[in-house]
């Protein structure tokens, strides 16, 4: 049996008038910036999420290998410190590794100078899948932003910049997933 599609979402204009019409002190002009940043983000991440499966890979895959490509030279770290970075549980991160492992994605070896320790590292074929995913990001954001001038992207870049500060200066916590919110 088909999908049968749902009824569309609501235009922002509509959803703001809705709000307005149930929350009486909503700021409209708030509630656009924030509702439209919302859909922005879902619909980037699922243009991610295509392009990673176009590659074999998932979004949590693709999100350990910009991590070790994050770290530098020579693109390694352990799991514990992976984990920490994408805000999962030992126990989730470990689920991953096996799996990327299988995949020839990353490389799971022990410390030389303490054998106890583990260093996850990142493979070429890994890195071959994350610098094409990088491509096909690149060519999608150029696309994205192609109607803004180079003065407008410039703006945009800082005025983000600065509600992404103010978030984290109020939620410090909140760079990774959250106990409270798995």
């Amino acid at each position: 049996m088909a999908d049968i599609p749902g009824p569309p979402e609501p235009s922002l204009d509509e959803q703001i008038a809705a709000y307005q019409r149930e929350f009486h002190d909503l700021d409209p002009q708030v509630e656009k910036v924030v509702s439209a940043l919302s859909r922005l983000n879902r619909r980037m991440n699922v243009a991610y999420g295509r392009q990673t499966a176009d590659l074999g890979m998932s979004n949590t895959e693709w999100e350990v290998l910009k991590a070790l490509v994050l770290a530098g030279e020579p693109y390694c770290m352990g799991p514990g410190e992976l984990a920490k970075r994408l805000g999962l549980t030992p126990a989730a991160m470990t689920h991953r590794i096996d799996r990327m492992v299988g995949e020839g994605l990353v490389t799971r070896e022990r410390d030389e100078n303490n054998r106890v320790r583990v260093i996850i590292g990142i493979t070429s074929e890994g890195r071959a899948k994350w610098l094409e995913a990088m491509r096909m990001a690149t060519i999608f954001e150029g696309d994205l932003l192609q109607d803004l001038s180079g003065e407008e992207r410039v703006a945009l870049g800082e005025m983000l910049t600065r509600l992404l500060r103010r978030v984290e200066d109020a939620q410090p916590d909140a760079g990774g997933r959250l106990n409270d919110l798995d």
